[in-house]
Formats: structure tokens, C-alpha cells, sequence
């Protein structure tokens, strides 16, 4: 059986979040969820994510998982909010310890509150199979962008997170910290070994000059004949340099600040403070 897949869009962050189904016995699994956020008042609002909970509800929908790619720094998850409204497990790879620990250091957080209670529900370890409903699933590890980045394998589809882009953008920035573009290049070879005919579902598109409409879905083969930083031919040295080089002239993004405290503790906010206020921190000069 294949899934049957429903995506939504962020534009702010331009990420594609989704719904995927099983369609015999609708349970469901949402991938890569957005908790808008404005960052000049830092407040946050659910409406990417309603939209989400209105369709699950409109078609009777049960949702056993909520996944993460990776730890987004593009946006906040709305992981949390959604297993209050909707239930599911909240998943991702067992290497976000690795995330966990990196950044706990740079935010002066304790990393035992994160080895003693881990805030996600389910840590994958690499190539786990699991269904949703009746679908067979298992995921890839896709390392690279971060350290921890999975891709999930739905019966024809696969949710490569931050991998790729489309054939015509090319692939994921790779210099964040334990970031790697050998690991990269490695990742999407592993990618290029699914059957050609597999759908591949992007988390984000930024519409490059040639291009006017946002798009969400290619396959294995369009991206090993046409992406431009990763096609078949390329070879492993050159994509590096290429990624390393294009990398050094690229801005942090703008809310990567709030969304990796956020994220890596799966979408759970700061305790609140004595006088009732929660609270981000932001490493002064760090980066």
C-alpha cells in the first residue's frame, strides 16, 4: 500500500509540513510541523498548525505520530501543541542527543534534564522499521545538514527533510555546528538508491529565478539526472568544495536563535519564571 499525502505551507519559513495516511485504516502520521512565530514581539500562534487539526478532524483522521527531519533552525515545531489537540507520538532520530548536548552547552543548559527526561516521546535508531496503520515504514539516516537528520520511507514516498531541495535549487546548507557536506553528499547517495519511481516530499522551496510557483514533490530520478549540486556525475570533492564555498556567504537564518532551544526540547517551552513570564535565551556575540 501507498500513503496518501496531504501538504501544507508555511510561507514565512517557506517549509511544507504534511499529513500522511493510510487510507484503510486512517491513521495518520504529521511531518515536520510550524508553530508560527513573530520575532520582533516573540510570540507564537497556532495557525499553520490548525489548519493541520481542521483537516485531520474533517476526515476522521487518528494520528499516531508526529515526526521531526531534524531540528529545524528555520522555524519552531508546533510538536507539542499538536499531541495536546490531536494525541500521537513525537519522534526523531536517537542522534539529537547529539544536537541536545552541542547546543546545551552554547545555551548553558543542563544536559542531564535532557538525559534524564528526554522530551521526545520516540528516539529511532537507523534504518527502524515502524508503521502507521497498516503502512510499511522504516527510516534512513541522512546526516549532513545536522548530525541528526532522518529521512522516512512510506511505502512510495519518502520525507527527506533537509537533504534536498528540488532539482533546480539543489541541496541543504551544511555549516551548522557537527554539520558536514561529506556526510551530506554520502546521505543523498543513500537517497539515490531508492527505486527511481519513489516520490521524494521536500520540507522546504525557496523559488528560485527561474521558477514561479512553490513546489513540494519530485522523485528519485529527477533528482539523480537534474539537481544542480547533486547529480549523478558529480563527484564527492567537487560537491564539497561547491557546498563549503556556497555555505561561507550564506546569513544565519533569522530564527535559528529561538527555534533550536525550542526544537531539540521537541517543541516544549521554557518553564515559566517566578513572575509568570517564560523565558529564550540568545548567546550574546556566540556565532
Amino acid at each position: 500500500m501507498n500513503p496518501l499525502v496531504k501538504e501544507f505551507f508555511d510561507e514565512n519559513s517557506n517549509t511544507f509540513s504534511y499529513v500522511v495516511m493510510d487510507p484503510i485504516t486512517q491513521y495518520c502520521a504529521i511531518i515536520d510541523s510550524v508553530l508560527n512565530y513573530d520575532a520582533a514581539s516573540a510570540t507564537t500562534t497556532t495557525l499553520h498548525a490548525d489548519r493541520i487539526i481542521e483537516y485531520v478532524k474533517a476526515h476522521q483522521l487518528s494520528v499516531q505520530w508526529i515526526f521531526e527531519t531534524h531540528v529545524h533552525a528555520d522555524h519552531l515545531t508546533a510538536s507539542q501543541y499538536l499531541k495536546a489537540q490531536l494525541g500521537g507520538t513525537i519522534a526523531i532520530s536517537a542522534k539529537i542527543t547529539i544536537v541536545q548536548e552541542l547546543f546545551s552547552t552554547i545555551y548553558n543548559l543542563d544536559i542531564k534534564n535532557f538525559n534524564s527526561q528526554q522530551p521526545f516521546d520516540y528516539l529511532f535508531q537507523d534504518h527502524e522499521h515502524f508503521m502507521i496503520g497498516e503502512l510499511n515504514a522504516y527510516n534512513i539516516p541522512t546526516p549532513g545538514h545536522t548530525p541528526a537528520c532522518l529521512s522516512y520511507v512510506i511505502g512510495d514516498a519518502v520525507f527527506v527533510g533537509d537533504t534536498l531541495f528540488m532539482p533546480d535549487y539543489g541541496t541543504a546548507r551544511c555549516d551548522f555546528p557537527k554539520g558536514s557536506a561529506s556526510q551530506l553528499f554520502d546521505s543523498i547517495q543513500r537517497l539515490y538508491e531508492l527505486p527511481e519511481h519513489m516520490r521524494m516530499f521536500l520540507c522546504h522551496d525557496y523559488l528560485p529565478i527561474s521558477r514561479h510557483e512553490y513546489a513540494y514533490l519530485t522523485d528519485i530520478k529527477s533528482q539523480k539526472n537534474k539537481n544542480v549540486h547533486a547529480h549523478i556525475g558529480i563527484d564527492k570533492s567537487e560537491f564539497i568544495e561547491m557546498r563549503e564555498q556556497r555555505d561561507a556567504t550564506l546569513s544565519m537564518p533569522k530564527l535559528i536563535l529561538p527555534a533550536i532551544q525550542i526544537n531539540m526540547a521537541a517543541g516544549k517551552f521554557p518553564e515559566t519564571e517566578a513572575n509568570g513570564i517564560r523565558y529564550l535565551k540568545l548567546p550574546l556575540n556566540y556565532f
